[in-house]
């Protein structure tokens, strides 16, 4: 078991707190979800707080791991109060992204920490671009950076399609702003990996083009 430190253990800890209090009372779980109608009446704290909910253990688990796992490499690289800088504005970001894109649906509603989660996995692949990755359905390793750039690309896909029920505008907006933070801690990676700053804005590049000409 890899070492992990007080800050992450504290994000996790919450947000398995904070959605177990949602599973057992629905009232809670209702009054703290991202919901469109409600933020424009004024209640912004569902930006955040939507962020500590989850819908069921599966979805809870799945995000928790992924940070476990990514979480070190951003604190090891830029400390644990940067890297909780990073979680909670790409946290903010993917909400606020969502909003943008949904505004004029006003029963949308979401939750989930994966804005804030793939903030900081993109924190990790600029850093370390280096690692390699394994998902389950694939049995060999996968650079970082590929997929990074393969993953913007699907959430894009998934935006213009909206043939599921996955907040792809929230993971995207979470991306934006781990890979805009991270740059702005560590501006060294510019001369270190040039190459991969330039692949990762790529898709950013592409979803702000989308937008400006009404494709998305």
């Amino acid at each position: 078991m890899q070492n992990i430190d007080t800050a992450t253990l504290l994000l996790i800890a919450a947000t398995v707190v904070v959605t177990l209090i949602g599973f057992k009372d629905r009232a809670f779980f209702e009054r703290y979800k991202f919901n469109i109608a409600a933020i424009k009446k004024g209640e912004k704290v569902r930006l955040l707080s939507s962020g500590f909910l989850h819908a069921d253990v599966n979805h809870l688990l799945f995000n928790m791991l992924t940070l476990y796992f990514f979480a070190p490499v951003v604190v090891a690289y830029l400390g644990a109060l940067l890297f909780v800088c990073i979680y909670l504005v790409a946290l903010l970001c993917g909400s606020w992204l969502s909003f943008v894109f949904h505004k004029q649906e006003p029963y949308y509603s979401a939750i989930g920490a994966s804005g804030a989660v793939t903030g900081v996995l993109y924190a990790a692949i600029l850093l370390n671009p280096s690692m390699s990755l394994y998902l389950f359905f694939v049995p060999i390793p996968i650079p970082a950076w590929l997929f990074g750039v393969g993953y913007l690309l699907y959430s894009i896909y998934g935006m213009v399609t909206k043939r599921d029920n996955i907040g792809h505008d929230a993971h995207f907006g979470g991306a934006i702003a781990g890979y805009v933070l991270t740059l702005f801690f560590a501006p060294s990676i510019f001369f270190d990996s040039l190459w991969i700053v330039g692949l990762l804005a790529l898709p950013i590049a592409l979803l702000f083009y989308l937008k400006q000409n009404n494709k998305i």
